[in-house]
């Protein structure tokens, strides 16, 4: 199957030629150089949407720094993983079927999946109900390392989202994609048919997902400027793990150096400036939302 330009894209006033970008921040609240990175680029100007990880130590402090900023544009970054070895979180559920013998969420995605689709949602539902509880104003719902954005847990998902008049990240990818994304056979094609389900109910959809590298440091400004040259029309969820070089990141992460230079790249004006002359048109999630809230107002979003 082949996606039809995407027409959330003249809904928000756009042509189906134009490249409309989310920059968005991943894994915010993970730690303390998550938030102040935050708090650096949402005054830098480019960095558009960010996502917190309930879940975490630092998620309460994110939520502080989010509260600051009337137009911060923020959702849940709905976690079910716990990835590093000496710093863990687990579940707000305290649900045994989604921890390890230690008692935090698994390490990987496939061992986090063993859980059953009730477990999950209850799970979810109390990420987002903590986020709502701590007074943020939500745009959407995304999925820490994509363990969440299952076929198996999507209709657990989108009802939560929906009910809250959320708009989930679900790109319109083919089945290649989402088996180039790691899903497999019967799972990829769902994935497919899922996306093309959730159009046809009228839930607006992003149509790429890039994702600055989190396995190389150096210049990443320069890397991003060769994406988005690259970059085909449609939306595009534009993923970056933004933190600052601090002891406390460097002793968690291995991949610390690919962070401070997601960090750095959006500092810069040099790359504000590049953004703007290659035609790029830069959103967050709240137009999204306005959207799928309009639609659902109106009746328009089918069940």
């Amino acid at each position: 199957m082949n996606f039809p330009p995407n027409p959330s894209l003249n809904a928000l006033g756009y042509s189906p030629r134009d490249r409309v970008v989310i920059f968005h921040a991943d894994d915010l609240g993970m730690c303390q150089a998550t938030v102040s990175a935050y708090q650096d680029l949402h005054e830098a100007g480019l960095l558009s949407s960010a996502a917190v990880m309930m879940p975490c130590a630092w998620a309460s402090a994110a939520a502080q720094a989010i509260r600051e900023f009337p137009t911060a544009d923020v959702g849940v970054h709905w976690t079910l993983t716990s990835e590093w070895a000496g710093y863990r979180w687990g579940p707000l559920t305290c649900a045994p079927a989604l921890t390890d013998t230690q008692g935090y969420f698994h390490a990987g995605v496939e061992e986090a999946r063993h859980a059953d689709a009730p477990t999950v949602r209850a799970e979810l539902a109390a990420q987002l109900d903590r986020a709502l509880s701590w007074g943020l104003d939500l745009t959407h719902v995304d999925a820490h390392m994509g363990t969440a954005a299952h076929p198996r847990y999507l209709p657990d998902l989108l009802e939560l989202a929906l009910s809250h008049g959320l708009p989930p990240l679900f790109p319109r990818q083919t089945a290649a994609d989402w088996r180039a994304a790691g899903l497999t056979g019967e799972d990829a094609r769902q994935a497919e048919g899922a996306a093309f389900e959730l159009e046809e109910r009228g839930v607006p959809l992003v149509d790429h997902l890039r994702m600055l590298p989190l396995d190389v440091g150096g210049d990443h400004a320069a890397l991003t400027r060769q994406m988005l040259r690259d970059l085909p029309p449609g939306i595009t969820h534009f993923i970056l793990h933004p933190a600052r070089d601090t002891p406390e990141l460097r002793a968690i992460c291995g991949d610390w150096r690919a962070r401070v230079a997601n960090y750095e790249a959006f500092l810069s004006a040099d790359l504000r400036r590049d953004v703007e002359n290659v035609g790029i048109q830069v959103i967050g999630y709240r137009p999204l939302r306005s959207l799928l809230r309009q639609r659902l107002q109106n009746g328009e979003v089918g069940a």
